[in-house]
């Protein structure tokens, strides 16, 4: 039989102490991990939301002119109006500063919403059907909004979305 000598004892508790150091460091980590997370949700939840940082749908559904209406029966959207200036003699194609401002997309089974306010006509309506279009608008439908026919440009597609195993797009994305 062997005796234990104190030098067996010292050769052991390395051994002891490295495990319960493995542990410690993993429940570290982990308490470092969920604050991380704890306090990533909350500075995205303070996260200021103003025109020179638009950092959600619901700022831009907010924005909307008319944001009840346009998120119940249409989509609220960015309208970007830029001009372009084409020289012929040197060829040369120039762009404006585009400018940026809320706007709202009508779904196509909701125009009589604009034509019972007599925003648009009925000879408006027969044209944009006819072009299978749709309607869109910026500003207040109370005072003077900017209406116009729009079409859907399916070639503008979101290519995060459209990855390889991704779902088809939604019914509703079509107006």
């Amino acid at each position: 039989m062997k005796r234990k000598t104190i030098k067996d004892t010292a050769t052991k508790s390395p051994s002891f102490l490295s495990a319960a150091f493995n542990y410690t460091s993993i429940f570290v980590l982990a308490g470092v991990f969920i604050l991380g997370i704890g306090i990533g949700i909350a500075f995205s939840s303070t996260a200021t939301l103003s025109p020179s940082n638009v950092a959600s749908r619901d700022f831009i559904d907010q924005s909307a002119p008319n944001p009840e209406l346009c998120v119940q029966y249409g989509a609220s959207a960015m309208v970007m109006d830029t001009r372009l200036f084409v020289s012929l003699n040197p060829f040369n194609v120039y762009v404006a500063q585009p400018s940026l401002r809320p706007g709202c997309v009508m779904r196509s089974n909701n125009w009589s919403i604009l034509e019972q306010r007599r925003l648009i006509s009925s000879q408006q309506v027969r044209d944009c059907k006819n072009r299978m279009n749709t309607f869109a608008f910026t500003g207040d439908l109370g005072s003077s909004p900017e209406i116009n026919c729009v079409y859907q440009n399916d070639s503008a597609r979101n290519f995060y979305l459209n990855q390889p195993g991704a779902v088809a797009p939604r019914e509703t994305e079509r107006f």
